[in-house]
């Protein structure tokens, strides 16, 4: 049996904590996401605890009469801590080692495993057609795991929302972008 998870980054937000809301323009953007989806038939959703990601996808969920289920393993990955002058360097370096971490943060590979064990679990269901809803790096780290070659450079080429279209079989798994 075929799956089909479409995984979603999270419109364009006010910031980077847990509560930050969508802007004006990610609001906008979550109408096209609802739009994109509006012919797709989904059995489930599933949405990082995080505001904006909830926000990206209510408005559909709400047309649909589809419950967004929470799952904390979908929250965007703690880098570190504390505050790191020069996060962007840091977060490279995370995808060279895998197993780095620093103060109070995540390493990729944990952040990884975590994301994938949500993969594992939507595959072990009934369900045909789901949605996640999440972050950017964390979503990266998901391709990275398929992928090795997907890295830094494509994380940074993601954009606000952007989906992609996760394909598992018995045989193989493959994923495309198919917003951004």
């Amino acid at each position: 049996m075929k799956k089909f998870i479409y995984i979603v980054r999270h419109c364009q937000a006010e910031g980077q904590a847990p509560d930050a809301s969508l802007t004006e323009e990610g609001f906008e953007q979550a109408e096209e996401v609802a739009q994109f989806f509006a012919q797709i038939p989904i059995d489930e959703i599933i949405s990082s605890p995080f505001k904006r990601a909830i926000q990206t996808i209510t408005l559909y969920a709400t047309a649909k009469n589809v419950d967004i289920k929470i799952d904390n393993r979908l929250s965007e990955r703690t880098l570190s801590s504390i505050s790191l002058d020069d996060w962007m360097d840091k977060l490279h370096e995370t995808y060279n080692d895998l197993d780095l971490k620093f103060e109070g943060g995540e390493s990729s590979r944990e952040a990884m495993l975590r994301i994938v064990s949500v993969i594992e679990d939507i595959v072990a269901r009934a369900s045909t057609n789901t949605i996640i809803v999440t972050h950017g790096n964390i979503m990266s780290l998901l391709f990275n795991y398929y992928d090795e070659n997907f890295g830094f450079a494509e994380w940074k080429k993601l954009s606000n929302p952007d989906i992609y279209l996760l394909k598992i079989s018995e045989r193989q798994t493959e994923y495309e972008r198919v917003w951004g």
